[in-house]
């Protein structure tokens, strides 16, 4: 057996700190260029903040590898329920910054506290799956899965902070995936997501994939329950949506939701299309290796809105081109497949869980915001995880990981018992 220490895994800690580097890298860019005499001067000082959060993530990180394993897993239902009683505190009593009621100030500091929420609730829903025998994926255990992050996005949702409490639900189908459910009813749960995205995309895709998908559920299984949930799941998100675009939602929201779609249309280009047709200018003009370190046009003149943020990626695009997007995306593969690699060394379901549940967050981050950006998806306001501003967001995501590699490192400390 190896001492402890020596089980620390410096791929996934060189991956965080490369992937931080080019987030500061990023940042710099958009606040000390030409572009910041446009900017005010608390924009200005968002690199000096992001370096400091680096800093404290690379303390903290430091710290959680002194944590042992019985403790992180005596205090996962501890760190839920805090999570969701700072939402509470959040809807009633918190701060508005951009339309959306999730900060709380603390000595003198905004903690966006439905970032901080994600670590919480991946640390309950491994709680809860660790403790039931193996092979005993169950109704009861389903039910509650979904419930505990349900929980979350509804607090987050009534918030107004749609983008964030989406990544609670698509994290459902993911952990649920790891807890042993059947794939029949993981397939139920994500034909809605994608019947949807094609009646926005192209309605006749989205009936065309309801018919499939029901057939399929008929051929596969041969349960005439199961295969008419199918068509009610696929075939009535298409109706669904139908009547959302048509006679529920604001023309503004609609337009938001469209956008993406054709965002040089006239009807979108000066509105919610902006975003997009600047940031796809941005990532285009980049080239193959890019404009240059502060020499993007679309970056220096402000063009692209909230570059630090949700559209930091054409920064990355613009001034390093499509070599420096693909060491972007790379890296981002590297760290996802190297928690699969570490979740899969860890024979306890607890580890295997928080693994599952960190490589479920950056994944959907990393596929919205580049879809975002990228004009694949429309715009909800997803940072990039360790590369976008934001002193929460890198926090959050720096403890998940962090986490994961405390628990690989003390991995055989776990008992000996799977539950």
């Amino acid at each position: 057996m190896r001492t402890w220490y020596n089980n620390l895994d410096y791929v996934s800690l060189a991956l965080w700190l490369a992937l931080v580097t080019i987030g500061l890298v990023a940042i710099y860019s958009t606040t000390h260029g030409p572009a910041a005499e446009f900017l005010l001067e608390s924009v200005r000082r968002n690199f000096d903040r992001q370096l400091v959060w680096g800093v404290l993530c690379l303390v903290m990180f430091g710290v959680a590898l002194l944590v042992p394993v019985r403790f992180v897993q005596q205090v996962a239902p501890v760190a839920y329920v805090g999570s969701i009683l700072l939402l509470v505190a959040a809807l009633l009593f918190g701060r508005e910054i951009n339309g959306a009621r999730s900060w709380i100030p603390i000595g003198g500091v905004n903690f966006q506290v439905s970032e901080l929420a994600k670590f919480g609730a991946v640390l309950g829903v491994a709680h809860v799956i660790s403790r039931r025998r193996p092979g005993s994926a169950d109704l009861r255990l389903l039910l509650t899965v979904v419930g505990l992050l349900v929980l979350p996005a509804v607090l987050i949702v009534l918030q107004n902070d749609t983008g964030t409490a989406l990544v609670f639900l698509a994290l459902v189908p993911v952990m649920l995936f790891w807890a042993g459910v059947q794939l029949d009813l993981l397939m139920l749960m994500l034909a809605p997501a994608v019947t949807g995205y094609l009646a926005i995309v192209y309605e006749p895709a989205a009936i065309l994939f309801a018919i499939v998908f029901t057939g399929f559920m008929y051929f596969r299984t041969r349960d005439r329950r199961l295969t008419v949930v199918a068509g009610l799941f696929s075939g009535g998100t298409v109706f669904a949506l139908w009547i959302a675009l048509t006679k529920v939602l604001q023309p503004y929201q609609v337009a938001r939701i469209l956008s993406f779609t054709n965002p040089e249309a006239a009807e979108y280009r000066s509105g919610v299309g902006f975003h997009l047709v600047q940031s796809l200018a941005a990532i285009g003009s980049g080239g193959f290796f890019g404009k240059g370190f502060m020499q993007g046009t679309q970056t220096q003149g402000r063009y692209v809105p909230e570059q630090s943020t949700d559209f930091v990626f054409s920064v990355i695009g613009e001034e390093f081109g499509f070599v420096g997007s693909m060491v972007v995306l790379l890296l981002f593969a590297g760290l996802l497949v190297r928690l699969v690699l570490l979740g899969s060394q860890m024979k306890h379901p607890f580890g295997v869980i928080v693994a599952a549940g960190a490589v479920g967050i950056y994944l959907i981050h990393l596929t919205v915001n580049i879809g975002m950006a990228t004009a694949l998806l429309p715009v909800i306001g997803i940072p990039l995880p360790f590369i976008s501003y934001g002193g929460s967001a890198l926090l959050a995501h720096s403890a998940i990981l962090a986490t994961v590699v405390a628990l690989h490192m003390r991995r055989d400390d776990f008992s000996i018992y799977a539950y």
